[in-house]
């Protein structure tokens, strides 16, 4: 520690206290959620790995009516519980269960609207009887939504108007008061999560589902991004035909700026390539370029992706034999557009 931060830190502060304090949290959260794991476990009198009786824990009744619910799932907290059901419905939405979250107090107030009877309602409270919760819970059951609550307290109010109660109870909170929401935040988040995790498997979703609910990730791009959407097209594809001139090919080269170009036949179809590359190799052995055509030292049978494939096999392609550059080729094997490996890294594909 430096002489300046000793300086302004409060005589109060011992680091020792703080380490400590910062291992005593994490190990009671992780015991938390070790206790829930095994509440999950044991609900049935079944091990975790065991389908017998599986339908009889709460856990699978809860998962059994969200795959079954035919519009939302609608999530509802207020404090912290509140914050911990913002980010279950986000992970829901995003995992390929329809959700939102909404706020109680809000709901007493006109967002009630926002639920309807064919909607799964998922009501978070540690104590099971948060007033705002509460005054709109009942509303919620007439209207015929389903209802699971997940809270501390199997005996609660919301825990007995619920179709299904999820109990989160944690023995201790992190917090040296055993007051702020800490332990059983945590436990709440994680199973949250669980619920997510255990629906995207029985929906079957799929690596190209999330990618189309993150577009602007990196997963989006890598997994939504085609060939055809990064490709050089039209008068930016280097080609030449195989009887022009070395010279003449070099200044195609030159010319569309991507360090190669095609040798095509008279249907556009790529019979050859030449690159940056093939041209320092080969000033290695001749010296005199006057009389060579590009058929001369074009590689034949040059490799090729299609433009409806992903851009991610463009880079596999390349990595793959360790080229820098890739023609592209359509169905008929004309040649309609080259990529190099920049056009990628520009794209965010890699």
């Amino acid at each position: 520690m430096s002489v300046i931060h000793a300086k302004i830190l409060p005589k109060s502060f011992n680091a020792k206290r703080a380490l400590e304090l910062a291992c005593q949290t994490l190990q009671i959260e992780a015991d938390a959620i070790i206790a829930l794991k095994n509440r999950i476990s044991d609900s049935a009198g079944m091990s975790a790995d065991s389908a017998m009786g599986a339908i009889e824990a709460p856990f699978a009744q809860a998962v059994a009516l969200l795959l079954s619910c035919t519009g939302r799932v609608v999530v509802s907290g207020i404090g912290k519980s509140g914050h911990i059901a913002r980010k279950i419905a986000s992970t829901l939405a995003s995992t390929g269960t329809p959700a939102l979250f909404i706020h109680p107090a809000e709901a007493a107030h006109g967002d009630l609207g926002m639920v309807t009877e064919n909607d799964a309602f998922i009501a978070i409270s540690n104590s099971g009887e948060t007033a705002e919760l509460m005054a709109i819970v009942p509303i919620v059951k007439r209207m015929g939504a389903t209802l699971i609550a997940m809270t501390g307290n199997d005996h609660s109010s919301l825990a007995q108007l619920a179709t299904v109660h999820l109990n989160v109870k944690v023995d201790q909170e992190a917090c040296t008061l055993n007051l702020a929401p800490t332990a059983s935040t945590t436990a709440t988040l994680a199973l949250g999560d669980a619920l997510a995790v255990a629906l995207l498997d029985a929906r079957g979703f799929r690596e190209e589902d999330f990618a189309r609910s993150h577009p602007g990730g990196a997963l989006g791009r890598r997994l939504l991004t085609h060939v055809r959407d990064v490709m050089r097209s039209g008068v930016d594809i280097p080609a030449v035909t195989a009887e022009v001139s070395l010279s003449a090919a070099l200044l195609e080269i030159t010319h569309k700026g991507i360090a190669m170009t095609a040798i095509v036949d008279d249907k556009f179809h790529p019979v050859g390539v030449f690159t940056d590359g093939d041209l320092r190799r080969l000033i290695e052995h001749v010296q005199d370029f006057s009389k060579l055509t590009i058929a001369d030292v074009m590689h034949a049978n040059p490799r090729t992706v299609g433009p409806d494939q992903l851009a991610v096999d463009a880079v596999q392609i390349m990595e793959e034999f360790r080229i820098n550059q890739l023609l592209v080729a359509d169905a008929d094997g004309k040649l309609v557009g080259a990529l190099h490996i920049h056009d990628l890294t520009r794209a965010k594909v890699i």
